[in-house]
């Protein structure tokens, strides 16, 4: 599991032109299964998305397309986590330590 969070490097007119890009983005990283969650930090200086898998270069190119990344009004910081608890309806999410 990951956590991508997002700083804005630009002001937000610049992130707001990027923003229809950046939705159609996400849409598509949800049809593909790969992420699970996203939405605006508060106050509104960027963004966390958690997407779910263990290929972390995937997840890093993945960023490296968002057209937020693209326009370079966004900086990402990626965190990879064992999720080994979750609610119920994440269950399909939990995850065993690697040795």
């Amino acid at each position: 599991m990951f956590v991508l969070e997002l700083t804005y490097t630009a002001p937000l007119d610049r992130v707001d032109a990027a923003m229809a890009d950046h939705v159609a983005w996400l849409e598509k990283g949800y049809a593909t299964g790969l992420l699970i969650a996203s939405g605006r930090k508060v106050p509104r200086d960027g963004g966390v998305i958690l997407a779910a898998g263990t290929d972390r270069a995937a997840v890093e190119q993945l960023a490296a397309e968002d057209p937020f990344t693209v326009a370079g009004v966004c900086a990402y910081r990626i965190t990879e986590f064992v999720a080994t608890k979750t609610a119920a309806g994440l269950a399909e999410y939990r995850e065993q330590p690697r040795s």
